[in-house]
């Protein structure tokens, strides 16, 4: 037996339309003399970013597939067209000199480099997962719309972090090298396929009839593969080769 979530698609509208809004004032922002202008590019990709968090508000969450489109989109999708915009950057261009030099101390700091590395982002969202499906939070969720809400902000932050750290353009200090990252994805891989096979199995604490199961479980495992197959083109496309020092002549 499946539950009905309560509306709370206003509030959840409003997020992503704002986050755009505050973008794309900062993007035109750059356009005044000695800025240098912003990519459209990336203001392209912010905007479907958020878009994406729109059509994921008003999703119908009653039941598995609702909820799995909605994680899907929320979860892998949006984030990636989210971090390809450089909201991070464009925001240190925007902002005042000493402000932009604070932020990059704060990101210096042991705690925020814990946090914004692969492994933790990969221990929040295939971890996240995990523990939905397999523990009786799922079915929490169907009876509390609140619960529900913030697991959904979850796999957003989650989500937000783990693309950063795989492929972010945005400046990350003491971010692994790709192949670090590179396996973590392919780790990431793993997780969701398995949890897929244990969803299409019914092997799962989720209160779904049967076909409910398979198909959620269908779309995590091929949604999620081509989620994370974007996110290893992202990486390749975004990765830039450290410069080589040039070699120190030897003495005469």
């Amino acid at each position: 037996m499946t539950g009905h979530h309560a509306t709370t698609v206003g509030p959840l509208l409003l997020v992503p339309l704002f986050a755009f809004w505050v973008y794309l004032a900062a993007a035109l922002r750059q356009r005044d003399p000695g800025r240098g202008g912003w990519s459209h590019w990336r203001t392209a990709s912010f905007g479907a970013g958020a878009a994406l968090l729109a059509v994921a508000a008003v999703l119908p969450g009653h039941d598995l597939v609702g909820h799995m489109w909605q994680h899907l989109l929320v979860g892998m999708v949006a984030p990636l067209g989210l971090v390809l915009g450089a909201p991070g950057t464009l925001a240190l261009r925007t902002v005042s000199r000493r402000a932009g030099r604070a932020a990059v101390r704060v990101l210096r700091h042991p705690a925020p480099r814990v946090l914004a590395h692969p492994v933790t982002g990969l221990l929040l969202t295939a971890g996240g997962l995990w523990l939905l499906h397999l523990t009786p939070l799922h079915r929490a969720t169907l009876t509390h719309p609140a619960l529900h809400t913030l697991v959904l902000l979850h796999f957003l932050v989650s989500g937000y972090l783990f693309t950063w750290a795989i492929a972010g353009p945005d400046p990350g200090p003491h971010r692994p090298g790709v192949p670090v990252r590179l396996v973590v994805l392919g780790a990431s891989v793993a997780a969701h396929a398995t949890l897929a096979q244990l969803l299409y199995a019914g092997l799962v604490d989720v209160a779904a009839p049967p076909e409910q199961l398979r198909a959620a479980a269908t779309l995590m495992y091929y949604g999620g593969d081509l989620a994370e197959i974007l996110l290893a083109l992202a990486l390749l496309v975004t990765w830039r080769p450290a410069p080589r020092r040039a070699a120190t002549p030897a003495p005469a």
